[in-house]
């Protein structure tokens, strides 16, 4: 587990998945990141437990300190050794500690794991452009707009543009173009 003031981030427990699942099958929640559709409880499994040990990506819970139950999770996708990059994405899924700084404090964590502990450089990852909350989150953690991908998705009902969205740690450019 990696501690903060407010949360850790560590492995994703079995327990941890009927939690999960919910909130994967909930179409409110999933429109945040996805076109809502019914899960499967096996396939959910074996999606967040990776039973498979694929390297190319990490799944870590979020949790409050002091507290048992899952609050939300990050994802660390794509990740490339070589080319020292990764994809991240965040969720906290319990309403209740939604804007309370937790998830700030959960990326922030996870851009420290991503530099300390996989030696990575870049950082990427797309938000919805009219999530106006979570874009400012990520510019104050140092990620910078690349690009739009314009009616990048549809969900429920409605064409979603992409923001794309990188942070590329200075100290470790060596080499790479301006």
């Amino acid at each position: 587990m990696l501690n903060g003031r407010q949360v850790a981030i560590g492995p994703i427990l079995p327990e941890d998945l009927s939690r999960l699942f919910v909130w994967g099958d909930d179409p409110e929640i999933a429109r945040l990141n996805e076109p809502y559709m019914p899960k499967n409880l096996d396939r959910e499994r074996d999606f967040w437990l990776n039973p498979m040990g694929d390297p190319r990506r990490i799944f870590m819970a979020v949790r409050r300190i002091g507290r048992a139950e899952i609050a939300g999770y990050v994802q660390i996708t794509a990740i490339e050794p070589i080319h020292r990059s990764a994809n991240l994405g965040i969720l906290i899924g319990r309403v209740e500690d939604r804007a309370r700084g937790l998830g700030r404090e959960a990326m922030e964590l996870t851009i420290a794991f991503c530099r300390d502990h996989l030696n990575l450089t870049r950082l990427t990852l797309a938000v919805h452009a009219d999530n106006a909350p979570a874009i400012a989150l990520y510019e104050k953690l140092g990620f910078a707009t690349e690009g739009v991908l314009r009616a990048a998705q549809f969900i429920a009902g409605r064409w979603i543009d992409l923001q794309l969205m990188a942070l590329v740690d200075p100290a470790r450019r060596q080499g790479a173009p301006e």
